[in-house]
């Protein structure tokens, strides 16, 4: 008799995960086929942030213009290029930076948008200067300044 009572919840612990287990959310397998909406600049420059500062990759792919150039000031002043920037990001997937984000645009018009973004970590801060343009209805990154003070 115990041994058909310890059958019997065995088998409802493995029946109740199951279906624990199937009702979670699914998760999406290829994040590069996911679509943001960029039909805004605002939702643009939101997207961007929050693909360079927590870890988002979903619509990463959409997010910038195919010429996209990525230049870095530092003590040695670097350029990355969309592929290299979308590499890195990639891998980045989930990471969230410890830092405080504020977002200034500094001149906006019907077909492109000047933002400056700022990241104050603990003893730095990072400047992201990003120039979006209206790309036949979606706005794309096209271009981000960085340098660090």
């Amino acid at each position: 008799m115990k041994t058909l009572a310890k059958t019997f919840a065995a088998a409802a612990l493995i029946a109740v995960s199951t279906f624990t287990m199937a009702a979670g959310k699914p998760e999406v397998s290829n994040p590069k086929k996911a679509v943001v909406n960029l039909s805004t600049a605002d939702l643009a420059i939101d997207h961007y942030v929050a693909v360079m500062t927590e870890g988002q990759s979903a619509g990463v792919e959409q997010l910038f213009t195919t010429d996209f150039s990525q230049k870095v000031q530092a003590s040695e002043d670097k350029t990355n290029s969309r592929s290299e920037v979308i590499s890195f990001l990639k891998k980045q997937k989930g990471e969230q930076l410890n830092c405080k984000t504020s977002t200034t645009i500094v001149q906006e018009s019907a077909d492109y948008m000047i933002a400056k973004v700022t990241m104050q970590f603990e003893g730095f801060t990072k400047t992201d200067l990003v120039t979006l343009v209206n790309d036949g209805g979606n706005w794309k990154v096209s271009q981000s300044i960085n340098s660090y003070k």
